[in-house]
């Protein structure tokens, strides 16, 4: 069978298309204790909450990923809908094409996903979340791969920073640590060409434009690593600004971000900005999306909360964000998670207010 990359052969992406910058992080020079790396990477997360990552060591494991994608999604959808993550806030599994809300008008998601937990990929063949389609068990070894080396880059990432915000070394490893069930997780994303059935499925937003792929959101979670094929689609809206901003691929390149619950745990220090997909720009719009994520997100029965009993710099910071201060008692990283996941579930819909409801750490949580 043919692999993705010789089937879908990569487009250029506008050269003359307004993006927002990013900055550069080197991984290898983070792993080897490079503290003006480090300096990079804190301003990123303290800033945008967006940057890219270089030599990070993943590249090789991509493609063997999208080509477990195209597996999945090449598989008949009554052999598909039995693997369906479902209503109930759970997030391993296949993601169906319109089966989530992207905003508060209620219009439909237009991808597929295929998500293996981390849980179940690092236990095979113990089941400790789901089941999943042949064409993922067949290759789980390639899987598991993935994850181990995607989830020790961010747990690195995030390690590094520990000092800068005051932590003891190892606390926020203590809350992803292997064995406890979390959120964690690959995710293999298709976003097929437009065409008038899918235009017209995924409706318009309040000003009249098609709706987003995917919609406005924060990651749930502590750091998210995003690979594509050089396609565009990915938006950013900066703090303080209304209008939506590209977000250019970089060959050799990954774009990572903080997520809501490493926002959560620094106190704010750290910014889990608000983003979203949408269709590419053309000519790339002719063309199938293929993106690859993997997701670091703490164990699910850790409190969601800041980190000032470790950290005075964290506890000064805390004191003085309003969203901090306004974050619901009792959370724990899992109830974050699912009420998050279920709540943007169409089947689970009653109104605008549960895309609401749904809604994480954003900024301007009234985005649509």
């Amino acid at each position: 069978m043919p692999s993705i990359a010789q089937q879908y052969p990569r487009t250029d992406f506008p050269a003359d298309l307004e993006c927002h910058p990013l900055l550069v992080v080197d991984y290898a020079k983070i792993k080897a204790g490079d503290q003006a790396e480090v300096d990079q990477l804190y301003k990123a997360c303290t800033n945008l909450g967006f940057f890219y990552l270089k030599n990070h060591g993943v590249e090789d494991l991509t493609e063997p990923m999208f080509d477990m994608g195209k597996a999945t999604f090449d598989l008949p959808l009554d052999e598909l809908m039995p693997f369906e993550q479902g209503d109930s806030g759970r997030s391993a599994g296949y993601k169906a094409v319109g089966s989530t809300n992207v905003d508060a008008r209620g219009n439909l998601d237009q991808v597929e996903f295929i998500n293996v937990a981390k849980d179940d990929a690092l236990a095979y063949p113990e089941v400790r979340q789901c089941t999943y389609p042949r064409s993922v068990v067949e290759r789980m070894a390639t899987v598991t791969d993935f994850i181990r080396t995607s989830n020790d880059v961010l747990q690195t990432l995030m390690n590094v920073l520990e000092p800068r915000i005051g932590l003891p070394a190892g606390t926020l490893a203590a809350l992803h640590k292997e064995g406890d069930l979390s959120g964690s997780e690959s995710r293999v994303i298709l976003k097929g060409p437009p065409s008038e059935a899918s235009q017209q499925a995924a409706g318009v937003d309040e000003d009249g434009n098609p709706a987003a792929a995917i919609g406005s959101h924060t990651d749930f979670g502590s750091f998210s690593m995003l690979h594509g094929r050089g396609c565009g689609g990915l938006q950013v809206l900066p703090p303080g600004t209304t209008k939506w901003q590209n977000i250019r691929p970089l060959p050799g390149h990954a774009v990572c971000n903080v997520g809501d619950t490493l926002k959560v745990y620094s106190g704010g220090i750290f910014n889990s900005n608000i983003h979203r997909v949408v269709p590419p720009p053309p000519p790339q719009n002719r063309y199938e999306r293929w993106s690859l994520v993997y997701f670091l997100r703490p164990g699910f029965d850790h409190p969601l909360k800041p980190l000032s009993d470790q950290s005075e710099i964290i506890r000064k910071h805390a004191e003085n964000d309003p969203a901090m201060r306004a974050l619901p008692q009792g959370e724990t990283a899992g109830s974050w998670f699912q009420r998050r996941i279920k709540l943007q579930r169409a089947a689970n819909r009653t109104g605008p207010e549960t895309w609401a409801a749904s809604r994480g750490t954003e900024h301007a949580p009234a985005v649509a």
